[in-house]
């Protein structure tokens, strides 16, 4: 992998080659816009419609890990949570077994900070530099490549990456050692989720009311009252549409996360706990598969509406 950040980013010479495991709903996006840009991408998932999807977009299916990273430059995954990172990083027919020596693992999955501090550790003992480099943005941010990408680690590795990690984002920042990525991710799930939960109380709220929803809409997304969450959620809350871009599931496992963080460090989260209840709530009723702006269901429940 080049250590010239500033190298031509059209020349393909300068792209280093990527192996990338999880073509999840962002994965497959955020893959497709580095083969976009000039990078030779070799990617492996359990899905093989994801695999032909990978393949159709000039990408290279591989049939395994130990496949897809012999040789890669820059391995990057983006699974779904912590035992999934593990999953694929450690065993004989995972990451550290088949990376080569000086290769770095970028790991963009949200997952705990103690997580990544360790796989950088055992990592480090086979000579394989670690990133971890958590997303915002869900599915749009990463079709996008708008994604805000939250990186922790060795600066030097970060300033090696940073080719990569514009391929797939507009905001990419380095916050500090070996898990601050994962930290800064928690915290960032924490304002999603209560924004969230307050746009959809506020729906409820006007509709109710009888106010022009539309219209209420647009006003408040023009004050104090706009967000990024009000704007991507707008249309959902609006049609009803709750296609996952980000599964309630995973925002419950990323709840979990913060709460965990939070107890570890001393800090007081009495909204935070209070969503994540809402968001547990919201699972036990069926809605894990739905998009996390599916919490204006559980409002219109409690609310007495049917849903």
């Amino acid at each position: 992998m080049t250590t010239n950040s500033a190298a031509d980013p059209a020349d393909p010479a300068d792209r280093p080659s990527i192996a990338w495991i999880g073509l999840g709903i962002m994965g497959s996006p955020m893959a497709e816009n580095l083969i976009a840009a000039g990078f030779p991408v070799t990617g492996h998932t359990r899905r093989q419609d994801k695999l032909d999807r990978l393949a159709k977009a000039g990408g290279t299916a591989a049939g395994s890990i130990a496949e897809a990273v012999a040789g890669a430059d820059v391995i990057i995954t983006m699974v779904p949570a912590s035992p999934e990172v593990e999953a694929v990083a450690y065993g004989p027919g995972g990451i550290l077994a088949h990376a080569r020596p000086g290769a770095l693992l970028v790991d963009m999955s949200s997952i705990t900070p103690q997580t990544s501090v360790d796989l950088a550790g055992k990592a480090a003992e086979r000579g394989i530099r670690v990133l971890d480099a958590p997303v915002s943005g869900g599915e749009a941010g990463a079709v996008e490549g708008a994604l805000s990408i939250m990186v922790g680690g060795e600066r030097a590795d970060f300033e090696r990456a940073r080719p990569v990690f514009e391929a797939l984002g507009r905001t990419v920042v380095h916050c500090g050692p070996h898990g601050a990525g994962q930290t800064v991710k928690a915290a960032n799930q924490l304002i999603v989720a209560v924004n969230i939960q307050a746009c959809a109380e506020a729906v409820v709220f006007l509709e109710k009311s009888g106010v022009d929803l539309p219209s209420a809409l647009d006003v408040l997304g023009g004050g104090l009252a706009g967000s990024t969450v009000l704007a991507r959620k707008r249309d959902s809350f609006l049609d009803r549409d709750f296609r996952p871009g980000f599964r309630v599931d995973l925002h419950h496992k990323d709840l979990g996360i913060v709460t965990d963080a939070a107890r570890e460090v001393g800090a007081a989260l009495p909204a935070g706990a209070l969503v994540a209840q809402l968001v547990a709530a919201l699972r036990a009723q069926g809605d894990g598969d739905l998009d996390h702006s599916a919490l204006l269901r559980g409002v219109e429940r409690l609310s007495g509406r049917e849903v």
